[in-house]
């Protein structure tokens, strides 16, 4: 079968980036269409694949600043030519749904999540961005038009495969399709339970506004306790600011010292609603119990008083009632690390191709 790879950006390597080398290496020589590729960015992952990109690769500091192209990024994906194609997989949370295809062929999205600067609150993403003060005033004015041209492209693919049960029913909500949930991949290979651990709590991720590092911080001041924040992103300025001295920025680390440096947390502070925590089952595969916000898809995998505990409000007030709560005592590393197990990658491979192959069987048998 002649399969193509679709992608929003590859301008980052992060949890979307990591399913699509997962597709990959089902169907290496599948080509990857993308808006635009930054080679630095994504670490070489994608380096000697065939990558075509759009119009917009061309437009000056397009890599560093793709944020501000949204208009043009429907025009951008609508320009490729998939005619030759038996099946199409598009891995999106914002345009790449939006590629046009032949009714002979099979178009499956695999939606981390429906655009999210679509349908929540426009305002949110423009804050969290920082865009300069043009840039704010302008984005209200063309956000109906995304909004209506996200709407219309929803009803492009043919089937819609949800990374989580939370995202599943956005999709129901905003786009009003049924689809089936397949987990994103974890390396849970690389993490194990520690022989010991330390007096530390953990975070890992993105430095986004959104995340919601800041209560955390705010919470670790007032405590005093000691907290390692992992990551890097456009928050870490202001959150470096807030931040005590009991509060240790490592930066990005190599595999080993992250997989050890999560062995060895007292806990895991997932403070944000995601659409799906591949940190937080990063966090499980080293056995390390889960202190989260109750919001977004890890409700599905923290159970109360085994996996973790959860806060209920995104205030530092609330953390910090869940912090002098939790008792690490109480968990149990091993079983932690057993409901982690099934995110493994090569059981996401096997469930994708097997989707993906029943489906287009099942399209052929149609057309």
């Amino acid at each position: 079968m002649k399969i193509a790879l679709v992608h929003d950006y590859l301008v980052q390597y992060g949890g979307a980036e990591r399913v699509l080398e997962c597709f990959t290496e089902i169907w290496p020589y599948a080509p990857i269409y993308t808006l635009i590729y930054d080679e630095e960015k994504t670490h070489g992952i994608f380096k000697g694949k065939k990558i075509y990109t759009s119009f917009l690769q061309k437009f000056p500091y397009s890599r560093a600043n793709h944020r501000v192209f949204p208009p043009l990024m429907p025009p951008a994906i609508e320009q490729f030519d998939f005619s030759k194609y038996d099946i199409v997989l598009s891995d999106s949370s914002s345009y790449a749904k939006g590629a046009i295809t032949r009714p002979e062929t099979l178009h499956i999205c695999y939606c981390h999540t429906p655009m999210r600067y679509a349908w929540d609150d426009c305002q949110k993403y423009i804050e969290e961005f920082g865009f300069p003060g043009f840039v704010k005033k302008i984005v209200p004015f063309f956000m109906n038009y995304i909004r209506i041209w996200d709407r219309v492209s929803a009803e492009r693919p043919d089937k819609y495969i949800a990374n989580s049960k939370f995202v599943a029913g956005r999709i129901e909500k905003y786009y009003k399709k049924n689809s089936k949930v397949i987990n994103p991949p974890v390396d849970v290979k690389k993490f194990r339970v520690g022989e010991k651990t330390g007096d530390y709590f953990l975070m890992v991720g993105r430095l986004m506004t959104y995340k919601r590092f800041d209560i955390v911080v705010e919470a670790f001041n007032r405590l005093g306790w000691p907290l390692k924040i992992i990551g890097r992103g456009p928050d870490f300025k202001r959150l470096s600011k807030m931040a005590k001295p009991n509060i240790v920025f490592t930066g990005r680390l190599s595999d080993e010292e992250l997989a050890k440096t999560y062995s060895e947390a007292k806990a895991f502070i997932f403070p944000q609603e995601e659409d799906f925590g591949i940190v937080a089952i990063e966090a499980m595969a080293a056995g390390r119990p889960i202190i989260a916000f109750r919001g977004g898809d890890i409700v599905e995998h923290v159970e109360e008083g085994k996996e973790g505990i959860f806060f209920e409000e995104q205030t530092s007030d609330c953390l910090i009632g869940a912090l002098k709560k939790f008792d690490p005592g109480k968990f149990d590393a091993q079983k932690i690390r057993e409901k982690a197990l099934p995110f493994d990658r090569e059981i996401f491979k096997s469930r994708i191709k097997q989707y993906i192959e029943n489906g287009l069987s099942k399209h052929k048998n149609r057309s």
